[in-house]
């Protein structure tokens, strides 16, 4: 697997990684094997998990500009506001306004760091407004659609 060269006290060793299964290593020291109990047990799992907190769906949103973006509007009074999770460009919006839509339906798709995003309703309820379109750049947490 993999070889290192190590000097302690000014003597040369060749060491050797040959396997490496749960908490046992198994060495070859200058030619010499061994096995290696390590007290603890390795984590083998080296990725990150990305944990987002979740937000909430009436969260203001950012007054800052993005060169090319569009500003946030503010959602209306009643309206459950359903954000943008990334700052991204809208590719299609799936709704019209005043569609009735179901929890978890389809209401438009977004491109945001290379990747085509869907966004779902997190409530049921009839679409108010659709604060986009097709083609504009959004920022994060900018008001896409209201439903109410």
């Amino acid at each position: 697997m993999k070889k290192y060269e190590f000097e302690i006290n000014g003597n040369p060793y060749a060491v050797r990684i040959k396997s490496f299964e749960d908490n046992v290593v198994g060495v070859e020291v200058n030619g010499t094997p061994y096995e290696v109990v390590l007290k603890e047990e390795v984590k083998t799992k080296k990725t990150p998990r990305l944990v987002r907190a979740k937000t909430p769906a009436t969260k203001t949103p950012p007054t800052g500009k993005s060169a090319g973006s569009k500003p946030a509007p503010a959602p209306s009074a009643g309206a459950t506001a359903i954000n943008a999770p990334l700052p991204g460009k809208i590719l299609s919006v799936a709704v019209k306004e005043g569609d009735t839509v179901e929890k978890d339906q389809l209401l438009l798709v977004m491109e945001a760091m290379k990747m085509e995003n869907t966004i779902n309703s997190s409530v049921a309820g009839t679409v108010k407004s659709i604060k986009v379109a097709a083609g504009e750049s959004v920022l994060q947490d900018a008001v896409l659609i209201e439903i109410e």
